[in-house]
C-alpha cells in the first residue's frame, strides 16, 4: 500500500473516532432533577355558619368544617376541634375559665410558651395583635414560619372571665411547600373566626 492510501486510511480512521467520541458526549441524555409535584387542590366557595353550644362563646365557622369534641385523655367541657376533612387538618380550641389575675397572666404566657416552643424549626415567628375593644376581645396571633407541626396559634381574652385558644395543625408530615396553599387557605377562615367571636 502506498503512502498516499495509508494516509487516507488514516484520516478516516481519525475522523471515525472523532465522530464516535462525539456521538457518545452529544448523544447521552442528561439528567436534570425535577421539582416535586403535588396534586391541584380544589378549594371550596368561601361560606360560613354560626357555631354555638353550651360554651361561653360563639362564632363563625367554614360551612366546609365540622365541629368535634376533643378526645384527648386531659380534655376539658368546652374544648373542641375545627375539623377540615377536605384538608387532613383541625384546629384545636381550648376554653378556660380565667381565674385571677395571676391565673390571666400564666395563660398568656403558656400561650407564648406553646408557639414559641417550635422555635428549632421555625424559620420566622410574627405576632399579630388582635384588639376588638368594643366586644371584649383582646390577644394575640402567632404565625410561625417553617416546617414545624403547627403554622397558625392564637389566643383570645376578655381579660376577665374569658381565655380561648386555638393551634393549627396537619396530620401529616410538615412540609410547608406542599401544605402553603391550603394553609394560606385556611389562614382566611381564622382570621373569620376571630373577627366573629363574641362572649356569651
Amino acid at each position: 500500500m502506498n503512502s498516499g492510501g495509508m494516509m487516507s486510511q488514516n484520516v478516516a480512521l481519525w475522523v471515525f473516532a472523532c465522530l464516535v467520541i462525539s456521538c457518545i458526549f452529544s448523544c447521552t441524555p442528561h439528567y436534570s432533577p425535577k421539582p416535586r409535584g403535588y396534586f391541584r387542590i380544589e378549594f371550596p366557595a368561601k361560606d360560613y355558619r354560626s357555631f354555638s353550644s353550651s360554651c361561653p362563646f360563639v362564632f363563625a365557622i367554614p360551612a366546609y368544617a365540622s365541629m368535634e369534641p376533643d378526645r384527648s385523655a386531659d380534655a376539658q367541657p368546652c374544648w373542641t376541634d375545627i375539623w377540615f376533612k377536605q384538608f387532613n387538618a383541625r384546629i384545636h380550641l381550648s376554653y378556660i375559665s380565667i381565674e385571677g389575675k395571676a391565673h390571666f397572666n400564666e395563660l398568656v404566657e403558656d400561650a407564648r410558651t406553646f408557639a414559641f416552643k417550635h422555635t428549632i424549626k421555625a424559620t420566622a415567628i410574627d405576632q399579630q395583635r388582635i384588639n376588638r375593644p368594643a366586644d371584649h376581645v383582646f390577644g394575640l396571633l402567632y404565625e410561625i414560619s417553617g416546617n414545624t407541626a403547627s403554622n397558625i396559634q392564637f389566643f383570645v381574652t376578655d381579660s376577665t372571665h374569658h381565655y380561648l385558644r386555638g393551634a393549627l395543625y396537619f396530620n401529616e408530615k410538615p412540609r410547608l411547600d406542599s401544605i402553603q396553599p391550603v394553609l394560606d387557605f385556611i389562614r382566611a377562615d381564622i382570621d373569620t373566626i376571630i373577627h366573629s367571636i363574641r362572649w356569651k
